[in-house]
């Protein structure tokens, strides 16, 4: 399916996001994208021609047609099952970006087509790439923090109304599938999950008070684990200024550290460590930052991160004399991110708690 040295890509889905994957693919040798496709194939056409690219197509199968190892899906959430198994079917491995779906069924279909066709899944949480978030999971595992007992997720972070009109499919249940948990804090939740562990009870509310959309712009939850730790999260995309995102850790040695992004899509900084007696910290919003932070140049500071992410899922298909290796971030993990946030949902619709199975958490 491969050559030793190059993995053929075919990119779907020609908006704001794909310029994110267009120039991570280019900083790595290993791969080079050779077709894009769109449903709008005049877009599809223009992205080819800005980035020198052989072949544009107005259709995933006409894509794949072309001899695709590896396909990149960059289209709106629903449409990622659909693009997800025909590539599994043709062989390709598939580089999703989040969310995964927007119901866990069809998160469920996507990882057993690509299991069952013997190709790689994963889906984009590039902030765990962060250095900052390899520091706190590296000080969980040596015992510094040690095993979470206590965490929080904080996402308040600034919409402005036209964000949401600008895309049709923004803000619905049906097409976006949910508003501030779907499509901003579920890196969050991401993670929150990452670090403390697979998750066994959800207890949340949403709301929606500022936006003109269905679905939420606010939520809160209370969200317990299976080592018995327990953390609160809390999002929203009606603040005005955005405030950004942290992340605190408490761990069984008493130690405590925050993972903090402000302005949305700089890179986590630890803002705060706090061990033994001793207490490291730095303002979490500093003085004379533009707090308010368009979607372009959201997305192009996180480019990076996806670059290493993408690096890393190209590394596993190669691992091993090319017998491979799970990517950092597979099928299932997104699956468990999502759960999370449907839960929070669920438990909102019906004012009860919902509980995981054994076999949910490990799904």
């Amino acid at each position: 399916m491969t050559s030793p040295a190059k993995y053929r890509v075919g990119i779907v889905g020609c908006g704001a996001i794909s310029r994110n994957h267009l120039e991570a693919f280019a900083a790595i040798p290993e791969a080079t994208v050779v077709a894009v496709c769109d449903v709008d194939a005049d877009r599809a056409r223009a992205t080819a021609s800005q980035w020198g690219i052989e072949h544009a197509y107005g259709s995933v199968e006409e894509l794949l047609a072309a001899g695709i190892d590896l396909v990149s899906v960059c289209t709106p959430h629903p449409t990622h099952e659909e693009v997800v198994l025909a590539a599994a079917a043709a062989g390709a491995h598939v580089l999703c970006e989040k969310p995964i779906a927007i119901d866990l069924a069809s998160a469920e279909r996507m990882v057993a087509a690509c299991d069952a066709a013997g190709v790689r899944l994963g889906v984009f949480f590039q902030r765990r790439f962060w250095p900052a978030a390899q520091r706190l999971r590296a000080a969980i595992d040596d015992g510094t923090i040690g095993r979470p007992i206590l965490g929080h997720a904080s996402v308040v972070l600034h919409r402005d109304p036209s964000y949401y009109s600008a895309a049709a499919w923004r803000g619905t249940w049906a097409t976006d599938g949910g508003g501030v948990l779907m499509t901003q804090a579920i890196h969050y939740i991401d993670l929150l999950q990452w670090l403390m562990g697979e998750v066994v009870e959800v207890h949340g509310h949403i709301a929606t008070f500022t936006h003109s959309i269905e679905v939420e712009d606010t939520a809160a939850a209370v969200i317990r684990f299976a080592s018995g730790a327990i953390a609160t999260l809390s999002a929203t995309t009606a603040a005005t200024p955005s405030l950004g995102v942290s992340i605190r850790i408490t761990g069984e040695t008493g130690a405590t550290a925050e993972l903090s992004e402000f302005p949305e899509g700089t890179d986590g900084r630890v803002t705060l460590f706090a061990r033994g007696g001793t207490i490291e910290s730095e303002p979490v919003q500093p003085a004379g930052v533009d707090p308010n932070v368009d979607l372009a140049t959201i997305n192009g500071q996180l480019i990076p991160h996806h670059t290493a992410q993408i690096r890393d899922f190209v590394s596993a298909l190669s691992a091993n004399d090319g017998e491979g290796r799970e990517p950092a971030i597979t099928g299932p993990d997104a699956t468990a991110a999502l759960r999370i946030l449907l839960a929070v949902y669920e438990s909102s619709r019906t004012g009860r708690p919902v509980t995981f199975s054994r076999e949910d958490a490990l799904a």
